[in-house]
């Protein structure tokens, strides 16, 4: 069963869904997601969404704290309109029916890590929970949302699918759709469209430890790399530096680590070491709120150095009733595994957080493909440089999906263009998986082999025993 739309959108986090709900409002749309409607990195999101609401806040004081998080490599224009139009995205979200948390009567800002003042409009500590829901419903609430549930999108839509275009220059390259893997039937469909927007999330499940789900293993980021998209900056993985330690849990395969919020710290946690000793103070003089990768960076170096498998994040010398009033979850998930934050230090170790980098992207998130535009993680935005700023992922996400959309507009219109016939997925070549224990093994080991030498700190000795084991584990692959 083909399908044909205007405007194919993969991905449901924030980025896809609110991309969706904007484009719906003057074309049809199909979304796709690879598991269930909610199953995204969005969902777990904690911390907020970073925006200058507050009167003493300033456009200015949020893109310095951007440019410096980022270590001087992110694109000043982009971060410029991402911060400027980020409260008008905030009236958005509240506008579909999303609650954030309140004091007195206005939207309550926390503090993270990286950041000058409180910015960051949250829903308790379980923001993207509450974003995804109120966005899911009101796409379900669309009647030209066709939402298909288990649909992995597995190659782009070019002309290298068309046997006469096949040698057409790579910089003058269209898109127009997705063969897609139903889950529903087994068989792979096609999904025609006369604009594709790829959101389909990050990629941390690359790594042996990470915070992402387990649908975040860097699809998008491979469909637009074999169409010919342009990718950038994929060097720049960030690291979480405080994901919950837990031996047992952690060593689950494919099962995230439970992350304890960039806001805990900004709410006066302390790091320790194990025997209870700070440290922060010889790393950076912003001590817990220095920014992600200095703290990632500094927890590492305390763990190697020591021998150590986790320090501890100390939340005790606050009001037991504030800690719990302020971070429910977080409490909650803990006391689940035996640690009672207002009164036990919390085990933490870093993990495989957020892909800075992705798909290139220009401000009205185009890619270098004709009718293909990204947004949220799978992209290369410019705005995060080498670091993302804490609580701007979100950010980021709903800002360039709502540009996607209003340019998919003028796209439309402008685009006269039929999409050629392009033939159906070619199974003939595929082979029946008869021993999975194999691949399981190969994506245990390039987990491993990841998180040894792709990691926090690398070398290029270390990267060069990763590129030949990972070469050896493709060879295997494809005997």
């Amino acid at each position: 069963m083909n399908l044909k739309t205007d405007v194919l959108v993969i991905g449901s986090g924030i980025a896809g869904l609110f991309a969706a709900l904007r484009v719906s409002e003057y074309a049809d749309v199909v979304l796709i997601t690879k598991k269930e409607k909610s199953d995204s990195n969005t969902n777990y999101a904690q911390g907020g969404i970073a925006a200058v609401i507050d009167s003493h806040d300033s456009f200015e004081d949020h893109i310095k704290d951007t440019l410096i998080a980022g270590a001087g490599l992110c694109n000043r224009e982009m971060v410029e309109l991402m911060v400027k139009e980020g409260p008008f995205r905030i009236k958005d979200l509240i506008k579909i029916g999303t609650h954030f948390t309140e004091k007195d009567g206005k939207l309550d800002l926390a503090k993270e890590g990286g950041h000058s003042t409180h910015r960051i409009v949250h829903a308790e500590d379980l923001t993207g929970k509450e974003v995804e829901c109120s966005l899911i419903n009101a796409v379900n609430e669309r009647g030209n949302i066709e939402f298909i549930e288990n649909a992995l999108a597995i190659d782009l839509l070019t002309e290298h699918n068309v046997n006469r275009l096949r040698n057409h220059p790579l910089d003058n390259r269209n898109c127009w759709g997705s063969y897609v893997l139903d889950g529903r039937t087994k068989s792979v469909i096609k999904i025609s469209s006369k604009a594709t927007i790829l959101a389909s999330g990050g990629i941390g499940q690359v790594y042996l430890h990470t915070t992402n789900p387990a649908i975040a293993t860097g699809d998008g980021f491979a469909i637009a790399y074999r169409a010919g998209a342009s990718i950038g900056n994929m060097e720049f993985i960030q690291f979480h530096p405080t994901a919950l330690f837990s031996a047992g849990e952690t060593n689950k395969f494919q099962s995230p680590s439970f992350l304890i919020s960039e806001a805990v710290r900004g709410f006066g946690g302390i790091l320790r070491t194990k025997d209870g000793n700070t440290f922060m103070l010889k790393y950076d003089e912003r001590q817990e709120l220095a920014p992600r990768d200095i703290v990632a960076r500094a927890i590492d170096n305390e763990l190697k150095k020591r021998g150590d498998e986790f320090v501890y994040l100390d939340i005790t010398h606050k009001k037991p009733d504030e800690i719990i009033e302020h971070f429910p979850n977080i409490y909650r998930e803990c006391l689940k595994r035996g640690i009672d934050i207002t009164k036990d230090y919390i085990p933490v170790v870093p993990a495989a957080h957020y892909a800075c980098g992705g798909i290139v992207v220009d401000e009205h998130a185009r890619s270098s493909l004709k009718g293909l535009y990204a947004c949220g993680e799978v992209t290369m935005t410019g705005v995060h440089g080498a670091n993302r700023l804490a609580s701007n992922s979100l950010l980021e996400a709903i800002v360039f999906a709502e540009r996607a959309a209003q340019n998919i507009k003028i796209y439309l219109k402008e685009s006269s263009a039929p999409i050629p016939d392009i033939p159906n997925w070619d199974d003939s070549g595929a082979l029946s998986a008869d021993e999975k224990i194999l691949i399981t093994h190969s994506l245990k080991e390039i987990k491993q082999i990841m998180w040894d030498y792709v990691g926090i700190v690398r070398s290029n000795l270390r990267l060069e025993r990763a590129a030949k084991r990972i070469h050896n584990i493709f060879i295997e692959t494809e005997e």
